[in-house]
């Protein structure tokens, strides 16, 4: 009798074989002890978090700990505070997002250009995006916006221009320095964009007599749409959980004029030492995060679909 072969046999070979279950676990043992770290850190803590979200546990009150149910949920939905924390969060983040894709869009054009040090300036511009949060934040404090000899006064007092950025414009003056920070981020996947072009589409699009202006309208843009998507989404995912530049450069406020969700939690637990709706206001923003984060996979997989 002969074997008969199925064209997924014969597709594969006469030496592929699928590996027994047994062998796929020998093969996945070593990723077993970093598997267990990412449960041990992420995952518990997180349904400690649950738990707690459920629970009337208030640190001043230590006959508190309850079960309350989703009680702490309708508490934080209707707190005005918490709706504020929301507004101010969709401002950061979108404003420091679009600020940041904008300049490191035209970055990435002029970097994508010969010139004489190119990789110096490269280099440099990628410097904002290595310095740690909490030191960019303590720099653009006590060196830019001092009322009295920051360096954003100086440089606009030629202009009339002279104001106490942190008190006066606290959202501004976080957007300014997040956008800072995560413009390299942006630069970078853009530039990666435009090296991914085919010079021979733009070549001939210049020898049909395309403006510079029109090429980029009509072809690069649409070729960088992905790139965009991504650069978007990625962005949105990191900068929606700034907490360290609120913290270190506004606390806040004035008031609650710049409290961002990820700080209304900490005042929350650390200053009303209100753990169950900490801990509520928490999984709201897990569930957010993750809400975007589903739209961030889908165009990343999307971007590998489309190469391979």
């Amino acid at each position: 009798m002969t074997a008969q072969t199925t064209p997924d046999t014969a597709r594969r070979g006469p030496t592929a074989r699928e590996p027994a279950r047994g062998e796929r676990w020998i093969r996945r043992t070593p990723l077993l002890p970093g598997l267990l770290f990412v449960i041990a850190m992420t995952q518990i803590p997180f349904l400690f978090t649950v738990y707690y979200s459920f629970q009337d546990s208030n640190l001043l009150r230590p006959d508190s700990g309850s079960f309350a149910g989703i009680a702490n949920y309708g508490r934080v939905l209707g707190d005005p505070l918490f709706r504020n924390a929301v507004a101010n969060t969709v401002v950061l983040t979108v404003g420091a997002v679009l600020l940041s894709l904008a300049l490191g869009l035209a970055l990435a054009v002029l970097l994508d250009r010969s010139f004489p040090g190119r990789g110096i300036v490269r280099t440099l511009l990628i410097t904002p995006f290595l310095v740690m949060p909490v030191a960019a934040a303590l720099l653009w404090k006590t060196s830019v916006y001092h009322p009295v000899y920051g360096l954003l006064n100086w440089a606009l007092s030629p202009f009339g221009v002279e104001a106490d950025w942190v008190n006066d414009f606290p959202l501004l003056s976080v957007v300014m320095v997040l956008t800072w920070q995560w413009t390299p981020f942006m630069m970078l996947i853009m530039l990666a964009g435009l090296q991914s072009q085919s010079p021979e589409v733009l070549e001939a699009a210049r020898v049909d007599g395309a403006r510079p202006l029109a090429v980029f309208r009509r072809i690069t843009f649409p070729h960088l749409r992905r790139f965009v998507e991504l650069a978007l989404l990625l962005g949105t995912i990191y900068i929606v959980q700034t907490f360290d530049a609120v913290y270190m450069i506004t606390q806040g406020g004035p008031g609650q004029a710049s409290t961002n969700l990820p700080y209304f939690i900490y005042l929350q637990a650390f200053r009303a030492f209100d753990v169950g709706e900490a801990a509520a206001a928490g999984v709201i923003v897990v569930a957010a995060t993750l809400v975007v984060a589903m739209f961030a996979l889908r165009v990343v997989s999307s971007l590998f679909e489309e190469e391979s």
